[in-house]
């Protein structure tokens, strides 16, 4: 009879261990997104961000010029992760530690763009430009049209990109370290974009 119980308990207790390990990998995370509202955000330029069934919604406006959703913190080291799904071309991005004014942003830029445009890389804008572009054998990790698990991994002067589990970028450089500012969200300009994001959750290092 005891033996039985013990196997009985078994499944019971393999649950408890997966819910603590998942726990134990997601301590320290807080949502930067709520799922209702922009609040804790600001928008920059005349394009479109709006909340749609839970989904943080970026979209074109008439103008169809750059547009930014910055956040009102700043955030120097952190592990951010989020999901996106892309319409149309899905030209955007995440920036880190950047100031904006008007729609003129410095920083730097973990790139979501259409299949074959370097997805995961990292751009300097208004400086360098490009500083790491992703190697043609790693294009194919993008889904375009589907969802896509971004993490973005920013402590000191390291910055590791990964997409849909798969690393897309190690950088060391000094600049970037000796950066800070907020995180923002990009409509590329030239029309046509439409991006939905979700699960906005950040770990502050």
């Amino acid at each position: 009879m005891i033996k039985r119980l013990h196997y009985h308990f078994l499944p019971i207790v393999s649950l408890l261990l997966l819910n603590l390990a998942v726990f134990a990998q997601d301590k320290g995370f807080k949502p930067i997104f709520n799922g209702e509202d922009l609040d804790g955000w600001k928008i920059y330029g005349t394009e479109k961000w709006y909340v749609e069934d839970g989904l943080l919604i970026c979209e074109s406006g008439p103008d169809a010029a750059y547009g930014y959703l910055g956040t009102e913190k700043s955030y120097k080291n952190f592990i951010l992760t989020l999901e996106f799904q892309q319409e149309a071309n899905g030209n955007s991005g995440v920036f880190f530690r950047s100031s904006i004014e008007g729609t003129k942003i410095s920083g730097w830029q973990v790139e979501v763009a259409p299949p074959n445009h370097d997805t995961g890389g990292i751009y300097e804008s208004y400086g360098r430009e490009w500083l790491v572009q992703i190697p043609d054998e790693k294009e194919d990790i993008l889904k375009m049209g589907e969802w896509n698990q971004m993490r973005i991994e920013v402590d000191g002067d390291e910055v590791r990109t990964y997409l849909n589990g798969e690393q897309m970028v190690d950088l060391k450089d000094e600049k970037i370290g000796k950066g800070n500012g907020s995180i923002a969200l990009q409509i590329h300009s030239g029309g046509g974009i439409k991006v939905r994001w979700r699960n906005l959750m950040l770990k502050e290092l």
